[in-house]
């Protein structure tokens, strides 16, 4: 049985997407101002409800690549995350994946039915980061697809 979950546009709130009593939020990094833009929202969106947030970022290496060899990138991205998790007003947790495609990195972390916030500028084209909300409601996550400026 293939569970799907669901994409869900500049939501209100987050109350629809699930209600539990501690709330995990997973924010996907993408861009350092497009991410400081989805924490300002999330804050916003789960107000009054009992959430954390798990800060995300994969750094994707390609396969003739040793993992090793990314090593400086892997801490630029440890220090951004630093960064922007000091910046939100709930508790945040963030991780750092070293994976050979996107997607599997962001399969590695998730549990079943995370709440995702996908942050995206507005363009007429598909941005990289709507299709990954797409694949994640198709693996079974509640996602919010959230445009900022």
């Amino acid at each position: 049985m293939n569970t799907r979950g669901e994409v869900t546009v500049d939501p209100g709130s987050l109350e629809r997407l699930g209600a539990e009593a501690e709330m995990q939020i997973v924010v996907v990094h993408s861009e350092p101002s497009v991410t400081a833009a989805v924490l300002k929202r999330a804050a916003a969106l789960v107000s009054g409800l009992n959430a954390r947030v798990l800060l995300i970022a994969v750094h994707a290496v390609p396969f003739p690549a040793p993992f090793a060899s990314a090593s400086a990138s892997h801490a630029h991205l440890v220090g951004q995350l630093a960064d922007l998790a000091g910046q939100c007003s709930l508790p945040v947790t963030s991780h750092v994946v070293m994976a050979r495609y996107r997607e599997e990195g962001f399969r590695f972390l998730l549990r079943e039915e995370s709440t995702v916030l996908v942050g995206t500028r507005k363009c007429l084209w598909q941005t990289r980061e709507e299709r990954l909300a797409r694949v994640l409601a198709k693996d079974g996550h509640k996602v919010a697809l959230l445009h900022v400026a």
